[in-house]
């Protein structure tokens, strides 16, 4: 099982979402391959996530994570508390930090949707914290130091113990993601 998370406002039919979706299709069509549009809410988000991933989990699956932005947050919990792998692309490391200057009235340009942020989404997202990795294997890192919606070094402290990958330059969508779908696949040992 491979589950794609997508980041905050944003959706699978991002660049990396459609770039993720079409090499799986192409190199991996036996695969199961989950890329929801998650709920603006991080509970109602993380219920989603959970719900395929116990899925996953029951069916014998190999539970196989990539997490963008605050989907990084999200993989983190999940590849923490159910095992499996996790690539993680830009990671939020603490979103919690950052509600307040989105809070109030927000619109995704994917979904078309209109939403609201409110402090108690603050806190819901804080519960899916993991302030230490204890499972360093289970991670591979993708970072970019151009990013300019996160600050890396966030990502490089908090996941040193990783496998990572530093490039200099770039910015938050992670410039050349698709060169890297090779040695993601590998990481995550697809079939």
């Amino acid at each position: 099982m491979l589950l794609y998370i997508h980041g905050f406002n944003s959706s699978p039919n991002s660049d990396k979402g459609v770039v993720t979706a079409r090499f799986v299709a192409e190199h991996f069509a036996d695969l199961s391959f989950f890329q929801p549009q998650l709920p603006a809410t991080p509970k109602a988000a993380m219920a989603l996530l959970e719900s395929i991933t116990l899925k996953g989990k029951q069916a014998g699956e190999p539970l196989r994570f990539i997490g963008s932005s605050l989907g990084g947050y999200f993989a983190t919990y999940l590849a923490e508390k159910y095992g499996g792998k996790a690539v993680l692309v830009n990671p939020a490391v603490k979103p919690f930090e950052l509600f307040d200057e989105f809070l109030g009235s927000q619109f995704n340009p994917y979904t078309q949707e209109h939403y609201s942020v409110e402090i108690a989404h603050k806190q819901e997202v804080a519960e899916f914290d993991t302030q230490v990795v204890l499972n360093p294997d289970r991670f591979l890192v993708l970072l970019q130091s151009g990013d300019e919606v996160l600050d890396y070094k966030q990502a490089l402290d908090k996941y040193q113990c990783c496998e990572m990958v530093l490039e200099a330059g770039g910015d938050h969508s992670f410039v050349g993601y698709e060169n890297h779908l090779q040695s993601i696949s590998q990481f995550l040992q697809l079939p």
